[in-house]
């Protein structure tokens, strides 16, 4: 076995560098089919597509490929078919393509112990657990952790890695851990020269079609590796059809077989629970799942799940609070509507089908325009004393005929305005609590006369948020949530006091 990859990585490492001299491929989108060309039941889907929406709050897209054919795709607006979006922990399924590729070029082996490539940042005294430490233990989370090494966002570093004790010898103790696929990337970027990101380019996102992938670094400049990617949702989808295609893209390989079959295998088991999808085993930086799939998938629903036996990869993005219910869903539902042969044209469901996937939408708030309350608050800032949040004042203006609200914040010394959509999404920029200025989608409404609601949707992320401002003579509750966080999804309420 080791023999047999290790050639095939010395044939593809000779392809790859002819294909690297030949003019780069053009990658188009991939192709459009009804779904009953490919097998699928329109009716199915569409059944599908009621159950996620009726009942799962928080679906972003979706989109099957069945044959290497886009049969059925949509978008909870305001998410839209043009704009990444944060994929989280799926990020560490490219990583893991990097290796890959790079073990492709005779830059590394999974056999390599880690401590080989980073002797400057090394313990005084590294532990035997440490020094056995190998490539293939941070590729299939067994590093021999038993926590995780706390850091917080962008401040992983090496060093904070190597430092951490090893209790576990290596291989033998399954710990999900970020910190060891930011290390897989730090070992890219010591072997090539290139960040994760710079090095997939020309390698995998070019050929692939994938324009404008975004990826954070820590202040060192490393790919985070383990988090941090933003892409569209039919990028997820070329991935997935990529490693369902066994690396081969366009007629040519792109990633050996041998790697592909050796990432989605069982590489380590994580549970025993038979109907978990957590607890089917675990490959390099992909989960396997039930029904024979498996699948890269990130924090609050992003998902890229390949069903080998059926011919399909299911890309979906999201911001959900449980995750297993969705890929219950999609084994119980979606699954089923897959058949092994063509099926007669069925125009009424496809169109119906078209139809719904294309009014999908996410509520905007919900409520009335106006408000009896609205002339005598608008125009008026409210003050907070000093908090957390930096919030300063807050306010609302209202249009002469009562409606057309604009939300008017300071925070943190810079005022900003944000018109609220009337029971429909209204685009703009704005901070959205860790991030810088962000591409945002407001609305708002009247819930009671003294109670505006404003709900904000940073249509990159995962997150919704919900203002809620009620009234009450000279000053203003202010109350704060979020649909998903790794924390809590609710702030501590502020009281403002009207600016005299």
């Amino acid at each position: 076995m080791k023999t047999s990859f290790k050639f095939v990585c010395i044939l593809f490492a000779v392809s790859l560098n002819l294909r690297c001299a030949a003019a780069p491929d053009t990658a188009l989108a991939l192709p459009r089919s009804s779904p009953e060309q490919q097998g699928v039941s329109s009716s199915a889907l569409l059944a599908f597509v009621d159950a996620a929406d009726r009942e799962i709050e928080g679906i972003h897209s979706f989109m099957l490929v069945r044959h290497g054919h886009v049969v059925a795709e949509g978008w909870w607006a305001p998410y839209n078919p043009q704009s990444p979006h944060e994929l989280y922990s799926l990020s560490k399924s490219f990583t893991s393509t990097a290796v890959g590729l790079a073990v492709a070029e005779g830059k590394l082996s999974v056999h390599d112990e880690v401590l080989k490539f980073f002797p400057e940042h090394a313990p005084a005294e590294p532990s035997a657990n440490l020094k056995a430490m190998r490539v293939s233990d941070l590729l299939r989370m067994a590093t021999g952790h038993q926590d995780e090494p706390v850091w917080r966002a962008g401040n992983l570093t090496v060093k904070l890695f190597l430092d951490h004790p090893v209790p576990h010898k290596p291989g033998t103790h399954f710990k999900y851990n970020t910190a060891a696929t930011f290390m897989l990337s730090a070992i890219v970027q010591k072997v090539t020269g290139e960040t994760v990101l710079d090095y997939l380019r020309p390698r995998l996102f070019e050929p692939l079609g994938i324009e404008h992938p975004t990826w954070g670094a820590n202040a060192e400049g490393i790919t985070l590796g383990g988090y941090g990617l933003s892409v569209r949702t039919e990028d997820i989808a070329r991935f997935g059809q990529l490693y369902l295609q066994k690396g081969q893209w366009g007629g040519k390989p792109l990633l050996p077989g041998a790697w592909v079959e050796a990432a989605t295998g069982l590489q380590v088991a994580t549970g025993s629970n038979p109907n978990s999808d957590w607890d089917q085993g675990y490959g390099y930086q992909f989960w396997r799942c039930r029904h024979g799939a498996y699948r890269g998938d990130g924090a609050f629903g992003q998902y890229c799940v390949v069903v080998p036996r059926l011919d399909a990869v299911i890309a979906i993005t999201g911001g959900l609070g449980d995750m297993q219910q969705v890929l219950n869903l999609v084994w119980d539902r979606l699954l089923p509507a897959l058949g092994a042969q063509p099926m007669p044209a069925d125009r009424e469901s496809q169109k119906a089908l078209e139809r719904r996937l294309a009014g999908l939408e996410l509520p905007p708030a919900q409520g009335r325009p106006s408000s009896p309350m609205a002339s005598t608050i608008s125009g008026r800032r409210f003050v907070f004393a000093a908090n957390e949040r930096k919030l300063e004042t807050i306010g609302l203006e209202v249009g002469t005929d009562g409606q057309g609200v604009t939300l008017v914040t300071r925070i943190g010394g810079v005022e900003r305005r944000l018109a609220c959509g009337k029971n429909a999404w209204t685009k703009a920029r704005h901070p959205f609590g860790p991030y810088p200025e962000q591409p945002v989608c407001v609305s708002g409404a009247w819930t009671a006369d003294d109670t505006y609601v404003v709900k904000m949707c940073a249509y990159e992320t995962p997150f919704v948020a919900t203002f809620k401002l009620r009234f009450s003579g000279d000053q203003v509750t202010f109350d704060q949530a979020v649909n998903v966080s790794f924390g809590p999804t609710k702030q501590p309420q502020l009281t403002g006091r009207a600016e005299r």
